[in-house]
C-alpha cells in the first residue's frame, strides 16, 4: 500500500510535494545475475564474485539500469492516485549513476514531486527521484522519473 494516495484533482495540485522515502530493499548476487540474464550482459564486475573481489569495487556491483528499474517497485511504495483508469511510466530525464552498488547493499527512494502537467485526458508529473544507499552519503542514483495518470 503506497504511503501517499490522492485523488485526481488534489494530484493538480501537488507540485513541490515531498512524498519521503521507502523502505530499504537488499540488493542480491540472485538479482543481479537474473538482469544480466535479461539483458545479456554478463560482465564480470556484475556475475563473478570471485573476479570483483580483485576489481575495482571490492566486490561485484549492482548494474546501473538494474538499480535504476527500481524505481518501479519503489514508486508504488511512496504513491498512488485513486479513480484513474490507466497509470503510465512516461519516461526519464536527467538520469545519473552517481555510486555503485555492492552486492549485498541496501537501497531505497526519496521522491518529491518537482513538476504536474495537464496533459489530454490526464496529468503528467515529474518525480524527483534518488536512490540511496544504506550508510553512504553519496546516492546510487539521481533521477526525474515522468509518469502520467489518465481519468
Amino acid at each position: 500500500m503506497p504511503n501517499l494516495v490522492v485523488d485526481f484533482d488534489t494530484l493538480l495540485t501537488m507540485s513541490g510535494k515531498d512524498l519521503g522515502t521507502t523502505d530499504y530493499r537488499e540488493i542480491t548476487q540472485q538479482q543481479i545475475n537474473l538482469f544480466a540474464d535479461a539483458t545479456d550482459d554478463q560482465q564480470w564486475i556484475h556475475v563473478d564474485p570471485e573476479r570483483a573481489k580483485d576489481g575495482p569495487f571490492g566486490a561485484p556491483i549492482a548494474h546501473g539500469f538494474l538499480t535504476l528499474s527500481l524505481i518501479i517497485p519503489f514508486w508504488g511504495e511512496l504513491f498512488d492516485v485513486d479513480g484513474v483508469t490507466t497509470r503510465v511510466n512516461y519516461g526519464l530525464d536527467k538520469v545519473r549513476f552517481t555510486s555503485p552498488v555492492k552486492v549485498g547493499s541496501k537501497v531505497r527512494m526519496q521522491g518529491s514531486i518537482a513538476e504536474v502537467t495537464e496533459v489530454k485526458g490526464g496529468a503528467q508529473i515529474k518525480v524527483n527521484a534518488t536512490i540511496e544507499i544504506e550508510g553512504q552519503e553519496r546516492p546510487a542514483v539521481v533521477a526525474e522519473f515522468l509518469a502520467r495518470f489518465y481519468k
